[in-house]
């Protein structure tokens, strides 16, 4: 009975392009949330330099807080072996969708929901804040464009909300 079952994607495939701003979704991608106690151990497993500062992202690893960080891959990525070592892999893959929001009015379609100051977020930084109500995590990729995570069952309120910011 499985077999039959497909899986309908939460958000529109086609991207929101309208009033200087483009929404769309993100590629199709692997995402592990890693938890460990030292940045080394972390680097250790990965086989690349993380980030150690909160905020700060570096080879596709967003440092999240003082002991957690997020790893965007390629799609069906393995899951890093973290065996031997103090880390806890989860693979939040299919918990998680990304969105793009880019162009002139990205930090204003944004700032209508989130409370940080996102004018004067820089280049390559990533937090954990809130759209409304909903939890995202949002990296600044570009001047002009960021990429927000938010758990699957959230992503058609937060689609609908950031269209119809963009739309005014």
């Amino acid at each position: 009975m499985s077999d039959l079952l497909t899986r309908a994607e939460p958000v529109p495939a086609d991207a929101y392009a309208g009033r200087q701003v483009t929404i769309r979704p993100a590629p199709a991608m692997a995402r592990f949330s890693l938890r460990a106690r030292s940045a080394t151990d972390v680097k250790a497993i990965l086989g690349v330099d993380v980030p150690t500062t909160i905020g700060a992202t570096a080879n596709g690893v967003a440092c999240l807080g003082p002991d957690e960080w997020m790893l965007r891959t390629a799609d069906g990525a393995a899951l890093p072996d973290a065996h031997g070592k103090l880390v806890a892999v989860t693979d939040i893959s299919h918990r998680n969708i990304g969105l793009i929001v880019e162009g002139e009015r990205a930090i204003e379609v944004l700032s209508a929901g989130c409370p940080l100051d996102l004018a004067g977020f820089a280049i390559g930084r990533a937090t954990r804040t809130i759209f409304e109500t909903v939890e995202i995590i949002v990296e600044r990729e570009a001047a002009d464009r960021f990429h927000v995570e938010v758990w699957r069952s959230f992503a058609p309120w937060l689609w609908t909300a950031l269209t119809q910011v963009a739309s005014e």
